[in-house]
């Protein structure tokens, strides 16, 4: 009987290949089967050594390739198994991305594991896009939330935007698209003012980064006038005021890069 793994969930990051962490990159050189979501970039898919056993597990709101607890039990299988396997998990697996539930199944199954961070969207895309997330008199703090119903898709968002409408906080925002509209009038209904700079960021760090810099009671006319597609992260709050002086990445030219090889 072969001896049970230990499964390795690891960080992608947001995209870019360079912002990979070496333990990454190591473990995937390594690796005997890679399980991979719908973020991984093409880019760091194609990193994954010939001869690696590719599994795509990608998921959307709407439409689960393979739904949550099939890739907990595809860990467990792989693991018993005696496979070397790495989950890997766009941007930070403990970051909105379902990594502690994977832990979890796995840990409960007597199954051993590692946790491999990544960078996550909230600081890196919003870096990439010249926005910080906190800067001297225009923000004290930073809040990350998720911007759809995590599992359920069909349920009305109700986060405390009573807590969230603070104008002294930078307000990240995962996986908001579906839900702008709502997301833009509940926070404008608790106070936080309609003209707070607003942005929202769509495959940022790679060649194809389109950023829409608006308010937050344009948002969404403004993201649905660009057609902007998943992955978008939103960021609200006085810190975009300063994305004109600060975007210093230039998506066009990485773009042309990666069409001529």
């Amino acid at each position: 009987m072969a001896k049970i793994a230990t499964v390795y969930i690891v960080g992608a990051g947001p995209g870019d290949p360079d912002l990979l962490t070496v333990k990454a990159m190591r473990l995937l050189k390594q690796a005997e089967v890679v399980v991979f979501d719908r973020l991984i970039s093409p880019e760091i898919v194609e990193l994954i050594p010939a001869g690696t056993t590719r599994i795509f597990a990608g998921k959307t709101a709407r439409n689960h390739h393979m739904p949550q607890p099939e890739i907990n039990d595809l860990l467990v299988k792989l693991a018993h198994a005696g496979r070397k396997v790495v989950r890997l998990k766009g941007g930070d697996p403990f970051t909105f991305a379902r990594g502690g539930e994977e832990a979890l199944h796995l840990t409960r199954h007597g199954v051993p594991f590692k946790i491999v961070p990544g960078i996550t969207a909230a600081t890196s895309v919003t870096a990439y896009a010249g926005i910080p997330l906190t800067h001297r008199g225009k923000a004290l703090g930073v809040r990350f939330v998720t911007g759809h119903c995590q599992g359920q898709p069909d349920k009305v968002l109700d986060l405390n935007w009573k807590s969230l409408a603070d104008p002294d906080t930078t307000l990240v925002v995962f996986m908001g698209l579906a839900n702008l509209d709502t997301i833009s009038r509940e926070l404008i209904a608790a106070g936080l003012p309609a003209a707070t700079p607003a942005a929202a960021i769509q495959s940022g760090t790679l060649g194809g980064q389109r950023t829409v810099i608006t308010t937050l009671a344009e948002l969404p006319r403004e993201v649905a006038k660009a057609g902007l597609k998943p992955p978008t992260l939103m960021v609200i709050g006085r810190v975009v005021e300063l994305a004109p002086e600060l975007a210093w990445f230039r998506p066009a030219a990485v773009a042309e890069k990666e069409a001529h090889g």
